[in-house]
């Protein structure tokens, strides 16, 4: 029930019109039934770090998660004398001007209630836990430990090539290390485009490899290109006023490419692009474009 959650920790907007529409909706969802000594714990870390924008809620998840981990309500700054907007005698919640011990009742765990309201317009409030204690982990006897688990990466310039590389490599590694093998294979050979892993067993998976058989600790294939690098400009919310200028300005190659793009949608606007990047007198607004 609502009754046997501890604690909220607010968005708390800071305001005469926010703060009396969370307050007032905690009172009637937390704030009812509850023993006199066992009220509902209000605070909030926006008067710590203030508003986190589109990450709001991510601090008070890790703030209250801290105070479940170390058994502590921590005080919220700068709490006076509560909102005289909210009718705090409608229910059973109290503001944490004092840091307080988090103690349990009884054997129910502590629970927490952690609000986020973001400038996208969504509204969140998810309700935390504590984690079941525990089991004591099983004493482990000193003894020699498993050999690593590591890939072998093998290549060639062809299917057959591969396969016979499989070939020297089984005939080649008996009584080497596993680990030693598997670095020289990955940092001394170059990666052709006929590539496959072996793992576990590598002498049936070497085996395989080299009939050209399928096997559950190998994985082969051909690799392909890993295609040209690009810069977007997606227009959602992370980009500014003279965005990638200063790049064009500093840069031969990357002003290149920039004026290759402005050639190919020159044919369809009105617009010079490197005018709209660089903010020039006539040009169209970034309103606009």
């Amino acid at each position: 029930s609502s009754a046997e959650v501890d604690l909220v920790e607010a968005h708390g907007t800071g305001t005469t019109l926010g703060d009396p529409i969370e307050a007032q909706a905690l009172l009637a969802t937390y704030g009812r039934e509850r023993e006199a000594d066992r009220p509902l714990w209000l605070g909030s870390v926006k008067s710590n770090i203030a508003h986190t924008q589109g990450a709001a809620g991510v601090a008070g998840i890790m703030k209250t998660v801290l105070a479940m981990h170390h058994g502590i309500m921590p005080k919220s700054l700068y709490v006076g004398e509560p909102s005289s907007h909210v009718d705090w005698s409608a229910g059973g919640v109290e503001l944490l001007a004092e840091e307080r011990p988090w103690t349990r009742d009884g054997d129910r765990p502590r629970r927490a209630g952690v609000s986020g309201f973001g400038m996208s317009g969504t509204n969140a409030h998810v309700i935390l836990e504590e984690a079941p204690a525990a089991e004591p982990a099983e004493e482990v006897q000193p003894g020699e430990s498993a050999p690593p688990s590591v890939p072998w990466l093998v290549s060639a310039r062809s299917a057959a090539g591969l396969r016979g590389q499989a070939v020297a490599l089984a005939g080649a590694v008996e009584g080497l290390d596993p680990a030693d093998v598997g670095w020289s294979l990955l940092s001394t050979r170059a990666m052709l485009d006929h590539r496959a892993v072996v793992t576990g067993d590598f002498a049936a998976g070497l085996g395989a490899l080299a009939e050209g058989e399928p096997a559950d600790n190998v994985v082969a294939g051909v690799s392909g290109s890993v295609g040209r690098t690009v810069f977007v400009f997606p227009g959602q919310g992370a980009q500014w006023v003279g965005m990638a200028v200063e790049l064009a300005d500093q840069s031969p190659v990357f002003a290149e490419r920039l004026a290759e793009c402005e050639a190919a949608i020159g044919a369809f606007v009105d617009w010079s692009l490197g005018d709209v990047l660089r903010c020039a007198e006539g040009a169209p607004s970034l309103e606009r474009v």
